[in-house]
Order: structure tokens, then C-alpha cells, then sequence
């Protein structure tokens, strides 16, 4: 089958979504491209049973084209490499997908063996050397405690994610609609992320109500995050919309960074705005909104 390369993908911090999807079930598959997610992952592990397995690997080149072509940022999440991974790594390199997702990430050797493999394969099928993407997958006490390292693991890996029930079955919690069992663990892996300079993406909302949905994506763009995962299709839509910049959001970023450079053309150090001394560091995160936001389509009102 001949290819068309699919045009570079959006960068990580503008992937304010990243949507599972089981392998093996066409219905899902369209009903992921139709949800607007930014990113889109074919799962493997444990969206697909090991029965259906050398079905979804049948199933990923024909739908891969399909999804890139149309512009998502596709994944693959495989197995691990000691399990049945292998076999999944060589059927999704067939299919170019930007991003293999790896399950259970741990350590950087992990980290580093996947690379050597996907080196191979793209030198194999004439794939751009280095193009492919890792995106450890950190569902476990040891994966979300390592992950300054497995970032060191391999130069493909610019973000990484963070598991929601794999994670607290590994703490022994008890999930809940709040998240609260996820509280200590979504804070570390937001400052570990980006202390090694890679972008986190928060963890799923694994119920089925959009109301919490959009809670829990609020309280953790207020942390940090600028992107999340979600298993439900019909939840991308409201997580896209709370991960974007309002208009309003915009007016007031606007009037930020106008006030405080007035301030500094006038010799002084910082701005009074709305009851608010505007400094250095929050100009710069105003800049950094009305960056997002232009990127995202977002204009102030009038």
C-alpha cells in the first residue's frame, strides 16, 4: 500500500486530548473520529482481548491512513515488549502512526529498548529516522515516582501520561467521582513532568457523566495541565472547551500584558491591575495564554 505522509502534528501542548479506543471495534473507531479529540490511540492492552488482538493488528494500517490523513495525532498503545508487544509494535509501524504508547512504564531501560525497536522499524519501512514518538503510559506507585528518568530513557518521549485505574488499584486506594485517591499523585507527576521538560497529560475521568468530566479537567488546568486523557468519546468536546482559553480569558490576558508593559515603558516594575500587582512571572503566563489561545482559534470579543 502506498502512503501519503500525513502533515507534522500538532506540538504536545496543543494535544488537549488524548482519547482511548479499543482495537478491534469498528463502530468505536468512527465514533473517535467524529469526537473531536486532538489525539487518538488505538489500545491494545486493555481495550482489546487478547482474542481480538491479530484482529485490531489486521484493522491498523487501513485505519491509521485514515486518521492522519484527516489530521489527528494517532497512537498506537501496545503491550509490552515481553508480553505480545513486538507483534503489536510491527503492525502499527505499518500504519505511521506519530506516537507509540507504552503500558506500565517503569524505568528507562523500558524506555530505551522500545526506542532501539522502532529505530529498526522505521529504517525498515522508510519512516523519517526519530519521527515516531514514545509516550510512556505511568499507571503504577514506581511509574509515577520514576518519571524524570523514563523521560531520560529516550529522546522520542516529549510527554507523558498519567493512569487513573491501574494506578489506584497499584496504591490500594478506592476510585471515586472526586479523585481525590489521585490528588497526591496528579500534583507529582504535574511537577516531575515538568521538571524534566516533557508535557503531562492528566489523567482519564473513568465515569460516564460529562458534568465531572469537565470538573475534574478544571481543577487540573489550574495545576498545570494542558492536556487529558479520556476513554469516552462523547466527553472530548466539553474537555476540549475547558482546555482552551475563553474569550474572556483572553480579554483579561490582553489587558495583563498591556498594563505591564505601559508600567515598564514608564520605569516601573510592576502593574496594578483589577486589585492585582501584575509582576514579571505573571506576564509571562498571560503571554503564554494568548500564544495558546491564538494557536487554538480564540480571538477577544470586540
Amino acid at each position: 500500500m502506498d502512503f501519503v505522509e500525513s502533515k507534522a502534528p500538532r506540538p504536545n501542548e496543543l494535544r488537549r486530548t488524548w482519547l482511548f479506543g479499543p482495537g478491534a471495534d469498528a463502530r468505536a473507531h468512527e465514533a473517535m473520529r467524529g469526537s473531536g479529540a486532538d489525539a487518538l490511540i488505538v489500545d491494545l492492552e486493555d481495550f482489546t482481548p487478547p482474542a481480538r488482538r491479530e484482529e485490531a493488528r489486521g484493522m491498523l494500517v487501513s485505519l491509521l491512513r485514515s486518521w492522519n490523513e484527516a489530521g489527528f495525532v494517532t497512537a498506537v498503545r501496545v503491550n509490552q515488549l515481553d508480553e505480545d508487544g513486538s507483534i503489536d509494535l510491527a503492525a502499527a509501524m505499518a500504519g505511521r502512526p506519530h506516537v507509540i504508547a507504552y503500558p506500565m512504564a517503569v524505568s528507562a531501560n523500558q524506555m530505551s529498548a522500545l526506542d532501539e525497536a522502532i529505530t529498526s522499524w522505521e529504517r525498515q519501512l522508510g519512516i523519517g529516522p526519530g519521527t515516531t514518538e514514545i509516550l510512556p503510559v505511568c499507571e503504577t506507585a514506581l511509574g509515577v515516582a520514576e518519571v524524570r528518568s523514563i523521560a531520560a530513557g529516550s529522546s522520542r518521549i516529549h510527554a507523558a501520561l498519567l493512569g487513573a485505574e491501574d494506578l489506584v488499584n497499584d496504591l490500594c486506594a478506592e476510585r471515586h467521582p472526586g479523585g481525590d485517591e489521585l490528588a497526591h499523585a496528579r500534583r507529582r507527576f504535574l511537577l516531575d513532568c515538568r521538571a524534566a521538560r516533557i508535557e503531562p497529560i492528566d489523567a482519564p475521568y473513568t465515569f460516564s457523566d460529562v458534568d465531572g468530566a469537565i470538573r475534574e479537567t478544571v481543577e487540573s488546568r489550574r495545576l498545570g495541565y494542558r492536556s487529558k486523557s479520556l476513554v469516552r468519546a462523547d466527553h472530548a468536546a466539553a474537555i476540549n472547551r475547558a482546555l482552551t482559553p475563553d474569550a474572556l480569558e483572553v480579554q483579561s490576558a490582553v489587558a495583563i500584558v498591556a498594563a505591564f508593559e505601559a508600567a515598564r515603558a514608564r520605569g516601573e516594575e510592576r502593574a496594578l491591575v483589577d486589585g492585582h500587582w501584575v509582576e514579571v512571572p505573571t506576564w509571562r503566563n498571560a503571554h503564554r495564554l494568548l500564544v495558546r489561545a491564538r494557536a487554538l482559534g480564540v480571538t477577544p470579543p470586540s
